[in-house]
């Protein structure tokens, strides 16, 4: 029954499924990826994932395969709009837009772009729990329903060598990740990936905040663990591409409803 439930998500009338879908018009499907984003990005201000320039979120073209579009480094999180956006190809060039280019955002995104055709968007940032986490240089347990999205789902990349501006760091980056949804980068933060940016935003949060449970229960006591063949069963329940996407629906619409002028 669960597994029914989450192949298909129906609306209240129980009369239209409710899953993601790519335009076929180029055009169009571009501007709703492009909107998707400017609304991650201002999500990840709401949230205070922003630490001054750093951090990023990119995501596909839906024709140009080997370009994507990423926030304009020095612009903040909370003031992003689609018009604000950069078009980047792989080579690192900015074909459309006006900004600057943050350095360690081609590095990284584009490696992981090209190592996976499967990925859509990836979204890294310097927030306060993953980046704490991040320095323990250990994976997430199974310690609550919600950490279960990442059972056996995210790496560690635990080789720190400073600001990632080498395309080879980049490389190693994509490699390690496979064809996880997270990576945990010690000393540095959280990135997580998918096949919609929809679900990449999504995977970021709550992962940002099972960093935080998990860093407040271990500060006062020794967390139960989830047994594995229950944390693989929840995996399978509120962490597929589809159980990403719908939970970002509800933190769009507000977003949206609070800050329309995102898509402008």
């Amino acid at each position: 029954m669960a597994e029914a439930a989450n192949s298909i998500i129906m609306n209240a009338d129980a009369s239209v499924a409710m899953s993601p879908t790519e335009n076929t018009d180029v055009a169009v499907e571009r501007q709703h990826r492009k909107e998707r984003l400017s609304a991650s990005l201002r999500i990840f201000g709401k949230f205070g994932f922003d630490e001054g320039v750093a951090g990023h979120i990119t995501v596909r073209d839906p024709e140009h395969l080997d370009h994507f579009w990423v926030n304009p480094m020095g612009r903040s999180f909370k003031q992003m709009r689609v018009s604000d956006l950069l078009l980047v190809n792989h080579e690192g060039e900015v074909v459309e837009g006006d900004g600057l280019l943050n350095g360690a955002a081609f590095t990284i995104h584009s490696r992981i772009h090209m190592a996976n055709p499967e990925i859509t968007a990836a979204a890294h940032s310097h927030s306060l729990y993953g980046k704490a986490w991040s320095s323990l240089g250990r994976l997430l347990d199974p310690i609550t329903q919600d950490s279960c999205a990442f059972y056996d789902d995210h790496v560690l990349f635990d080789d720190f060598t400073g600001v990632v501006l080498d395309c080879s760091e980049g490389e190693r980056i994509a490699a390690a990740l496979g064809d996880k949804k997270a990576a945990i980068l010690q000393n540095h933060g959280l990135l997580t990936v998918g096949q919609t940016v929809d679900a990449a935003c999504w995977w970021f949060v709550t992962m940002e905040r099972s960093c935080q449970a998990q860093l407040m229960a271990e500060a006062v006591g020794k967390p139960i663990l989830i047994k594995p063949e229950y944390a693989e069963q929840t995996l399978r329940t509120v962490g597929t591409p589809l159980a990403g996407w719908f939970n970002f629906q509800t933190l769009y619409d507000v977003i949206i409803a609070e800050q329309p002028q995102l898509l402008e």
